[in-house]
């Protein structure tokens, strides 16, 4: 019997986890007498999301979805030993993607380095190292039109050439693997699906600018990622691929692991910098940019996973390659973690200029539950809200900007007519607040003042003055904020007020919320016409609010009542009303 490979990723929370099937496919393998001709391995992505726990059988490329227990013997029997596919567990309809950076997630072993030279790993940087001088390289850096992945879109190869023509012996490549956008899961993907895809662009972007140092900055939430990295360091020294005079050249390369605490601020290239350098993670006034003078003072590039992760693609096939997918400012794919009000959540490549509405409708199946769509916001707490008339804007940093939002890390959060646009500028405000370094004022102040204010107006005790305050304050911030974190915390709410300022107008004026998100905007009563006296909203009233009996009927004390819209959610009848 040929070697068979499964692959095992859980794309959605469900009773049976990832290591539970993984060790019941490895005790089934040992009863059969199957253990050295099956790989049960488990991965970061298959690009499959929402069918339970899905596992990929290799070489025969057949697809099973929400896969549990007591299905392994059946796999094992039918699949590996007669190569018969299971028709009840067989996954249909997947929807193609543009994997560039995925390209190898779900596809090899990430801890094997025979498997990613399989694909052509390490080709890239043996090209740039063996025949192009670090000028070449550049240059096809340039072609490509490869621009950052981690949120500010700055064009790749200008990063690379000031470093390269900034003067020092010594310099640094940084990686940047800090990923703090909630919901985010993009580069985590990366580093535990494809380490040495990350690895390699670190080394051709090494050799580029003139550096033979290199560190992975992970937050240490991320394990798996971390034991997935450091696993591949040491089989890329084994192997000679790092270390001194690699492949026999002049150039030499080190790559070392720093953990980052988990503070979002450290996104920001030179507090996560500060960080490295056993400093508090605060950013500095720019100029000097760390291309000049970075860690430890020497010249410095910093970039995202996503962005290394195209590195060696670009090398091994051509810059012009990669410029041919995208569009003429937006060249390569992008990837997505969506979440929200969508049916299919998960993490997708799409090439750049994709239609918002191909990538909510055809991609990730629609919205949640047939509700209307309300909105999209992309780029996390510095992103913005883009309204659903606005859906088939092609995905790209120059029409993102366009309408008020950005490309961001790749967070795509789906919103439907039961959020509230008040609240989600609450979400993403107080995230920024909680984060703020606290070291600049209007940063520090700015978004402490502002998040107060929008919480007068969801407990509707705010003015039209306030209303223009926020706005004040906002400008503010974008103009005076030391770092990007500041400048762009106040994107959600001023996208929420160019394009639903309705909404405020009604928290204020009238003192209603639509979505019924803001509780205290919220009355609860029963319809004794409709109310059949069941008992079952006394029952599970968390406060005690509701009194009465079977016999006389209940009512609402809206002295005790919450808002936490527990009876209305129970009752079978439809006799609570929600105003």
């Amino acid at each position: 019997m040929n070697t068979t490979v499964l692959l095992i990723k859980d794309t959605a929370i469900s009773g049976d986890t990832t290591k539970e099937l993984q060790a019941a496919f490895q005790k089934a393998a040992r009863e059969m007498s199957m253990d050295d001709n099956v790989q049960i391995i488990r991965v970061s992505d298959l690009g499959i999301y929402n069918q339970g726990v899905v596992v990929k059988v290799l070489p025969n490329n057949i697809i099973y979805a929400n896969v549990k227990p007591e299905h392994v013997e059946k796999i094992l029997k039918m699949t590996v030993i007669e190569g018969t596919p299971i028709e009840d567990l067989l996954l249909r309809n997947v929807v193609a993607q543009t994997r560039i950076v995925l390209r190898n997630c779900g596809v090899i072993d990430p801890e094997s380095l025979d498997e990613y030279i399989g694909q052509g790993g390490y080709v890239g940087v043996s090209k740039c190292i063996l025949d192009m001088t670090p000028e070449q390289v550049i240059d096809e850096m340039k072609k490509s039109g490869l621009r950052g992945r981690g949120g500010a879109g700055f064009p790749t190869w200008m990063k690379w050439n000031l470093a390269r023509q900034s003067k020092g012996d010594v310099k640094y490549v940084i990686c940047n693997g800090d990923e703090g956008d909630p919901g985010a899961y993009m580069d985590r993907s990366v580093l535990e699906g494809d380490p040495h895809s990350i690895i390699e662009g670190m080394m051709i972007a090494g050799y580029a600018i003139g550096a033979n140092q290199g560190f992975f900055y992970i937050r240490a939430e991320y394990p798996l990622a971390i034991s997935r990295i450091e696993h591949a360091l040491k089989q890329a020294y084994n192997a000679g691929l790092l270390g001194k005079n690699i492949l026999g050249s002049k150039f030499s390369f080190e790559l070392e692991i720093r953990l980052g605490a988990g503070a979002f601020v450290c996104g920001e290239e030179t507090a996560l910098i500060a960080s490295i350098e056993g400093k508090r993670g605060t950013p500095r006034p720019r100029p000097p940019f760390p291309s000049d003078k970075g860690l430890w003072d020497k010249p410095t590039i910093i970039n995202n996973v996503e962005t290394l992760a195209n590195v060696p693609v670009i090398l091994s096939k051509g810059g012009d390659q990669f410029a041919s997918i995208g569009t003429e400012k937006s060249k390569g794919t992008k990837v997505f973690a969506i979440t929200g009000k969508v049916k299919h959540s998960g993490l997708v490549e799409i090439a750049m200029g994709t239609s918002l509405r191909d990538i909510v409708y055809n991609i990730s199946g629609g919205v949640l539950g047939g509700n209307n769509l309300m909105a999209v916001q992309t780029g996390g707490p510095s992103g913005g809200v883009i309204p659903e008339k606005f859906l088939d804007t092609p995905v790209s940093y120059e029409h993102l900007i366009e309408l008020g939002s950005i490309m961001g890390s790749g967070g795509m959060i789906v919103m439907d007519e039961t959020d509230c646009m008040v609240d989600i500028s609450k979400f993403y405000l107080k995230f920024c607040v909680d984060e703020s370094c606290g070291k600049c004022a209007p940063c520090r102040i700015g978004g402490y003042q502002m998040l107060g204010l929008l919480e007068k107006v969801s407990d509707g005790t705010a003015t039209q003055d306030d209303i223009d305050t926020i706005r004040r304050i906002a400008f503010t911030m974008q103009k005076a904020s030391l770092c990007a974190l500041g400048q762009t915390a106040p994107n959600p709410v001023l996208s929420t007020l160019r394009y639903f300022e309705e909404e405020y107008r009604q928290h204020v004026q009238d003192k209603k919320c639509r979505a019924g998100k803001c509780t205290k905007l919220i009355t609860y009563t029963i319809n004794a016409d409709t109310c059949k006296k069941c008992s079952l909203c006394a029952k599970n009233c968390p406060s005690s609010a509701i009194p009465g009996d079977k016999e006389h009927g209940y009512t609402i004390d809206q002295a005790k009542c919450i808002k936490c819209g527990r009876c209305f959610e129970i009752c079978k009848f439809e006799a609570i009303v929600r105003a």
